[in-house]
């Protein structure tokens, strides 16, 4: 009986579970993220956490003890260089599963999991949405007295200074501007002449 034993047992033995989760925490150490089920996901979270803060304190007897786990010098060596100084300040949650949907051969809910200091994207995201404060909306009537008082500034502002403004930012708009003020000017004797033409008539 497994009363009270809760422990995802994977439909593996003891000794290829521990193999597989020792080469899946090296993968995701290595490659910062990798792809699989959601069950061996949340299986290898409680795996790897206990690695990486141990990888903290950079001693030979740390060493030593993620060794015997992991069995792989490199993934050694990168955790307690590149992913132990990246994660320092962290104090603990050092892994993401981001679910993607079901595998289409036996239906299986597939996953990333993937080291949080390392996604550049989420780090991002988060760093946008730091302040999440909330600010009173403007009256409608303030609103309209500030569209009036923009409204004029735009107008007032004669074509010669917007050509100006727009030569500046982009030299090949000004000159299909200068092309089509010539071509205006061109067609607008003929025009009058027309309605002279109308007029005698």
């Amino acid at each position: 009986m497994r009363h009270n034993k809760k422990i995802n047992h994977l439909g593996r033995t003891s000794s290829h579970r521990q193999a597989m989760l020792s080469n899946m925490a090296s993968s995701l150490i290595k490659h910062k993220r990798i792809f699989t089920t959601t069950a061996k996901a949340k299986a290898l979270r409680k795996y790897v956490e206990p690695l990486v803060t141990k990888s903290k304190e950079d001693t030979t007897h740390s060493r030593r003890v993620v060794f015997s786990l992991l069995q792989d010098k490199h993934a050694v060596t990168e955790l307690f260089t590149v992913v132990s100084h990246k994660v320092s300040d962290r104090p603990g949650g050092y892994t993401r599963i981001i679910k993607i949907g079901n595998r289409l051969g036996d239906n299986a809910a597939m996953c990333f999991i993937e080291l949080v200091d390392f996604n550049e994207n989420m780090l991002k995201d988060t760093k946008k949405a730091g302040k999440t404060r909330r600010s009173r909306r403007k009256s409608s009537a303030a609103a309209t007295a500030d569209v009036a008082a923009v409204k004029p500034a735009v107008s007032d502002k004669p074509a010669e200074e917007a050509k100006a403004v727009v030569a500046e930012a982009v030299p090949e708009a000004a000159e299909e501007l200068e092309a089509e003020a010539v071509v205006v000017s061109e067609e607008q004797p003929a025009v009058e002449e027309s309605d002279e033409n109308t007029k005698s008539e």
